[in-house]
């Protein structure tokens, strides 16, 4: 692992090494120096330049200004001096090495032949490797093989732990206001209710399919994942729009979990991000062949479980998450049979850092599993290629809807999870996507909806227009 990963750290200019010497190495660059004027210099200019820098290179003594630009092709070790013939100390020694380096690894840098300059210092080291890395410790002493495969671990870790943090930051936003940046967002994503009849133009003749996500979309984000009820009003909603298109909820939760919420049997329910995918008992539509179609205790059809021989692993990881995150005040782990939730929401900042670090070392151990981040709440789920997005196609195929221009999907959310969904709908050139958000975000989707009551207003307005379109023109509503 040490070998495969040294690459990435070398190369990539935000990947933080701390306190780390720096390797031995060899170049072969052609180089081909220049003036200030941008001309190339003549050969026995760099004959000389190059002279002087084997003396400097083989002479420990040799005095090297600060302002002096270096450009070598050797493998020679070199010991530079202060311009007071001291030795020069090892910050120095890597601020000249840097320099050496951009030269080398940039064959248009110019190198000042005329009065010189004082040179400026690349921020970060960066340059590639072609022969074998050979790490020292602070000692100079060559590091161990063990050494070397625990060195990366850790580097992989922290970056994993620190980029897991600004995530988690990233997505609970401040409210302080956000309207100016909200109205500017709109503009690329308008309000659906605000587009609601352009929408039902382009839908007239086709078969609109309606798709949800449950938690920030049905019902209100709270603290208490248990109690994230939806109204008795939205349940009578989404009852009606799906006695008029067929419906399905895709949701992070499990199925049985959110069935239990909606407590709605016409609809079509995929749980743990669309890897348990039921369908209602009395559906006659078609599935895939490699579907599974057993009816469960509640009379639903199991339609697909891609992700059935995860189901041992996702319960080893569920308690371990339990015992490592125990400690940390507010945090809540969830078993969702396909995935595993660990919600933050009522966890103080302050112990964000030691909840990522203990989420990523129980998933770090476990290969064949991802770690994702939705509102407040990291998610671990299995490496297959499987999303809201495939959920939504998979059923638009059980449903014999796809592959047909006559049909229109809508799919309304509010998680990153289902970003997924809304480029599917994004690059099919087909059906629209809508966000449900009070803050402005990159998305997929096309248009958008504050909260869960404006979601309520869209859909009554769906109902009321396809009653309506049976009887005339397209009522103002």
């Amino acid at each position: 692992m040490a070998y495969g990963d040294q690459n990435s750290i070398l190369t990539d200019p935000t990947t933080v090494v701390p306190n780390l010497p720096l390797p031995t190495h060899s170049l072969s660059l052609p180089y081909s120096p220049s003036s200030t004027s941008g001309s190339s210099v003549p050969t026995a200019r760099r004959k000389m330049l190059s002279r002087s820098i084997s003396a400097v290179l083989t002479d420990s003594s040799t005095i090297v200004p600060n302002s002096t630009v270096l450009s070598y092709s050797s493998s020679t070790p070199y010991s530079p001096s202060s311009a007071s013939g001291s030795s020069a100390p090892t910050a120095q020694r890597k601020v000249l090495s840097r320099s050496i380096s951009a030269v080398l690894t940039d064959p248009s840098t110019v190198v000042l032949t005329d009065p010189p300059m004082p040179v400026p210092v690349p921020p970060l080291l960066s340059f590639s490797l072609s022969s074998t890395y050979s790490p020292r410790s602070a000692s100079g002493s060559p590091v161990s093989r063990a050494q070397r495969m625990v060195l990366p671990n850790r580097i992989d870790v922290e970056k994993s732990v620190n980029g897991l943090i600004n995530a988690m930051r990233a997505s609970s936003p401040t409210h302080a206001s956000q309207e100016a940046a909200y109205r500017a967002w709109t503009g690329k994503h308008p309000s659906a209710l605000t587009m609601f009849e352009m929408m039902m133009d382009v839908s007239k003749g086709k078969q609109i399919v309606v798709f949800l996500d449950y938690d920030g979309t049905l019902s209100p984000i709270v603290n208490d994942p248990d109690r994230a009820y939806m109204s008795k009003q939205m349940r009578a909603t989404v009852k009606k729009v799906a006695r008029y298109f067929p419906t399905a909820i895709i949701t992070g939760r499990c199925t049985a979990k959110v069935y239990e919420f909606v407590k709605i049997a016409e609809l079509y329910y995929a749980g743990s991000h669309g890897m348990d995918i039921m369908g209602p008992a009395k559906s006659s539509k078609g599935s895939k062949a490699n579907c599974s179609r057993t009816t469960d205790k509640k009379g639903g059809v199991v339609l697909y479980q891609p992700a059935s021989e995860f189901l041992p692993m996702i319960d080893k990881v569920f308690s371990l998450l339990v015992e490592k995150t125990k400690r940390i005040s507010g945090a809540m782990v969830e078993n969702h049979k396909f995935c595993v939730s660990v919600h933050y929401r009522c966890v103080e900042e302050k112990s964000w850092a030691a909840l990522a670090e203990q989420v990523t070392s129980v998933v770090k151990e476990y290969p064949q599993l991802r770690l994702t981040q939705g509102r407040k709440v990291l998610e671990i789920r299995p490496i297959i290629k499987w999303d809201k997005g495939k959920a939504l196609e998979y059923l638009l195929v059980s449903l014999g809807l796809a592959n047909r221009n006559d049909v229109l999907p809508l799919y309304i959310g509010d998680d990153r999870s289902d970003e997924d969904a809304f480029k599917v709908l994004r690059d099919r050139g087909q059906g629209y996507g809508i966000l449900v958000s009070t803050a402005p975000q990159e998305t997929n989707a096309a248009y958008s909806l504050k909260e869960p009551s404006e979601v309520m207003n869209f859909l009554n307005r769906l109902v009321k227009w396809k009653r309506d379109s049976k009887k005339g023109p397209l009522s103002k509503v």
